[in-house]
């Protein structure tokens, strides 16, 4: 098994893409070792290596995020563990881990009714024209909600905490967003 490691915008989080489908639909994004564990047992043995603070999974990519030790003294532990567990054939979920992982994602939506047509325009351009970008960088980006003109999008993976983040939501997706959908003024962050 030959796993291919890419560096991404952000340089805490590296992308490694095992040649493999990891995720047959949407995306799982976990920042603590307890939860991580519990839905992924490739996730739990991620985190059990020292300085491995994020794991994310894309369709056919995981990023992991660290701190402390330089990559060269983490990513030989991390292919490993990779490599272990697919060649192993165990799921990348636990039962149910990814159902909960994929609910997550769609709940706290908020927008008013009446903006019901502008939200599903800018969501289809998020599907298709940020999101993909976006996970060539090895992270991705969800709506959140619409209120008064503002998009909030979520951003996950290396995404989250990413020193051009910001830029890539103020001048890129902002002005996108704008061209296609004049009622959006602004696009936020949340958490």
């Amino acid at each position: 098994m030959f796993i291919q490691t890419e560096a991404t915008p952000n340089p805490a989080t590296l992308k490694f893409l095992p040649g493999k489908e990891v995720l047959t639909q949407g995306t799982a994004d976990f920042r603590d070792a307890e939860a991580a564990g519990q839905a992924s047992p490739l996730a739990g043995r991620l985190f059990e290596i020292p300085g491995v603070t994020g794991v994310f999974f894309g369709y056919d990519f995981i990023t992991v995020s660290k701190d402390g030790p330089d990559w060269q003294h983490l990513k030989p532990a991390i292919l490993g563990a990779i490599m272990e567990h697919f060649m192993s054939g165990a799921p990348v979920m636990a039962v149910g881990g990814h159902a909960a992982a994929a609910h997550a994602d769609v709940t706290g939506e908020f927008f008013d009714e009446a903006d019901t047509e502008i939200v599903a325009t800018i969501k289809e351009l998020l599907d298709t024209r940020v999101r993909p970008a976006v996970a060539q960088d090895g992270g991705d980006i969800t709506f959140r909600g619409y209120e008064n003109g503002t998009v909030f999008l979520h951003m996950k993976g290396a995404c989250a905490g990413c020193p051009s983040s910001t830029a890539t939501l103020k001048h890129g997706i902002q002005n996108l967003l704008r061209h296609f959908v004049p009622e959006v003024e602004h696009v936020e962050q949340v958490s």
